[in-house]
């Protein structure tokens, strides 16, 4: 056994059926680049280095992996898997190297562990698949004993070995003294001119080192990515994947089928997801949530007990628990839940703190505002924060009424216990227990005429 691990991943390719300018890896799945999962994946095996070879669009690959501990070699000229291999062999340890591939990102650890673990001198570990529909892929060759001895590509493949449904999935493990043993003997004497990786089966099986084969759970763990069908479907695979660990865990969705988790959702006892929510970045709702239809979460934390309600829209908050949110309510970065407190429909806030049990209840925007306790706001109100250069803060105290359709120009501070009249524009101080108003009077005309229309 090899404590020493390198794992290489191969990232070099465009991707040129994705009709895409972006680098096929770097597509997201899940709202992450293909080849992160594969990289979060290989980092649960404690490898002692990670490789990344890169060649078309390797700039936006460095940037996009720049805060990984990976070492990217270059390939500059596609010429196969085995020559993308071959650029990592001067920087490998002495232990065991296992190669994974950028797009095939449901790969699973536990099933990479178990074939890392049939691998010493005398074996190399080759991860199969057998397929109702092997078109396209390469296919595993047994002699009589049932020993792979051979992988032959589907365009250098004869009749009979078209007819084999063991495929080859291009990850294998082996000790880095077979790599490096093997790699510079390959051939690009094939159909497509190029070197193959899987070419080293056939060495081993000259050499007497045994090939051991394992195969993934599900065949989807194995699946690569060419085009944008292929994309939606892993798409869909990860996203059922990921419900069925939520329903695991005591989640109730309302439909499986239809929950994107773009990130990591951590959900307490009882909580209930209706259908077509998405969840991105780093979610948590606490005991008892309940979230409407049609939601979307960013970076947020919903509190034990909230109702969260059909078509809202959070974004980088924190509601602390027992809140009622929406319906198409929009929660801004910054914007702070306390306890029990509610915003209601087509309300927006943005960098705001709502005091325990205040309320937002409509057609309102609140931003860059500090609420007290117990704060009521009407519909049509609006914090008038911006002046064009600069943000301003309105402060609200402890139980004070804002009547509907006032417009709170800021710098502005409305005391505790404090109205302001419906339909005012504060633009000075309101003092504790005050009212503020600004309406104009009220005038009435006696025997208006109803305009008329012209011929």
């Amino acid at each position: 056994m090899h404590d020493e691990l390198d794992i290489v991943v191969l990232a070099a390719g465009k991707g040129t059926r994705m009709r895409s300018n972006l680098p096929k890896v770097l597509h997201p799945l899940a709202g992450k680049p293909m080849v992160r999962h594969v990289l979060d994946t290989a980092s649960e095996l404690f490898p002692q280095r990670t490789h990344v070879v890169i060649g078309h669009g390797s700039d936006a690959l460095r940037e996009a992996l720049v805060e990984l501990p990976v070492r990217f070699s270059v390939q500059a000229k596609q010429q196969g898997t085995g020559h993308a291999v071959a650029q990592t062999l001067d920087h490998l340890g002495h232990g065991k190297v296992l190669v994974l591939y950028g797009d095939v990102p449901l790969i699973r650890r536990e099933t990479l562990a178990a074939l890392l673990e049939r691998v010493d001198e005398q074996h190399l570990g080759l991860l199969t698949v057998t397929l109702d529909n092997p078109d396209g892929y390469g296919r595993i060759v047994r002699n009589a004993a049932g020993s792979a001895v051979a992988i032959v590509e589907q365009k250098d493949a004869s009749a009979d070995e078209l007819t084999l449904t063991e495929c080859n999935t291009g990850i294998m493990a082996m000790t880095a003294a077979q790599l490096k043993r093997w790699l510079p003997k390959l051939s690009a004497d094939n159909a497509q001119g190029e070197y193959y990786l899987t070419d080293v089966i056939a060495m081993a099986a000259d050499e007497g080192v045994s090939v051991s084969t394992a195969q993934p759970a599900t065949p989807v763990e194995v699946e690569g990515v060419n085009n944008r069908a292929q994309m939606a479907h892993l798409e869909r695979a990860y996203q059922h994947r990921y419900a069925q660990q939520l329903m695991a865990q005591g989640v109730a969705l309302a439909d499986p089928a239809r929950l994107d988790v773009r990130g990591t959702l951590t959900c307490g006892h009882d909580v209930f997801i209706d259908v077509g929510c998405v969840f991105e970045g780093d979610v948590s709702l606490g005991e008892g949530v309940h979230i409407g239809p049609y939601c979307v979460i960013k970076h947020a934390t919903v509190g034990a007990e909230s109702v969260v309600e059909s078509h809202s829209v959070l974004e980088h908050c924190v509601a602390a628990g027992r809140n009622r949110i929406g319906p198409y309510a929009r929660l801004r970065p910054g914007t702070r839940l306390a306890v029990a407190a509610k915003v209601g429909n087509f309300v927006e806030t943005k960098n705001v703190d709502v005091g325990e049990g205040s309320k937002i209840n409509h057609l309102s925007y609140v931003g860059d505002a500090t609420l007290g306790r117990g704060v009521n706001i009407g519909a049509g109100t609006i914090t008038c924060n911006y002046d064009g250069v600069n943000k301003h803060r309105t402060q609200i105290g402890d139980g004070a009424f804002i009547g509907s359709n006032t417009a709170l120009v800021a710098p502005v501070n409305v005391g505790r216990g404090a109205t302001v009249g419906a339909g005012s524009t504060i633009a000075r101080d309101v003092s504790d227990h005050a009212l503020g108003i600004t309406r104009a009077p009220q005038r009435e005309k006696a025997d208006w005429p109803h305009p008329v229309k012209r011929d």
